[in-house]
């Protein structure tokens, strides 16, 4: 894939580069702020954007802030986020202005090269990839909407905005795939989404939360 990476940490961002160039990737540019980050990804529209939330001049939100501005213009663009924080309000925004292509990780909770790698390809692929921490920060910002669903169901939601298929839920959690899939078509009842037509009922459950 074609990737740009934006990380104002020198040591990191020259790090990542020689690990995608050895997987195989072309590293079209990599830059430390957000500013280049939007000038370059509209010069050379890359397949995947990989950003870190707080970089230069202030270091709060500008990854963040470029990552959804890269969703709104150049929507074919994916990115992943990666960052020691969970910047809970763009964070929301980027995942309800597009659902797909797009990913969020934890810096310190990547434990292995491979997870690193494996989500860039699945945002990259139009997927999703999402650590456990962020989600589970992400929807007890909408605690309220969850009273109808079972411990269970809210296990199950949660796997599906990692970015996972029922397989893998399936796996992940020690059950059938029949029960996952029983579990899914329990959320989607108790959201009232049964009769939705035109689009992925599995995202607008995701979203329906993260709104609230």
């Amino acid at each position: 894939m074609r990737v740009i990476l934006a990380e104002d940490s020198t040591l990191l961002r020259e790090g990542l580069v020689r690990l995608l160039a050895e997987e195989g990737h072309d590293v079209v540019a990599a830059v430390g702020d957000a500013a280049a980050l939007l000038s370059t990804t509209a010069a050379h529209l890359p397949d995947v954007v990989v950003t870190d939330v707080r970089m230069p001049p202030t270091h709060t939100d500008e990854g963040l802030r470029a990552a959804l501005e890269i969703r709104r213009r150049f929507p074919g663009v994916g990115v992943l986020v990666l960052s020691q924080y969970v910047e809970q309000r763009y964070a929301v925004d980027l995942l309800t202005e597009h659902a797909d292509g797009v990913g969020y990780l934890l810096k310190d909770r990547v434990a292995q090269v491979e997870e690193f790698l494996d989500a860039l390809r699945r945002v990259g692929a139009g997927g999703a990839a999402f650590d456990p921490e962020v989600v589970r920060k992400l929807l007890a910002r909408s605690a309220h909407p969850l009273g109808g669903l079972t411990d269970r169901e809210r296990e199950v939601l949660a796997r599906m905005a990692e970015g996972h298929t029922n397989n893998a839920i399936a796996t992940r959690l020690h059950i059938s795939r029949s029960a996952v899939e029983k579990h899914v078509n329990s959320i989607f009842d108790k959201l009232e989404l049964s009769g939705v037509d035109g689009y992925s009922r599995r995202v607008l459950a995701i979203l329906r939360y993260l709104r609230a």
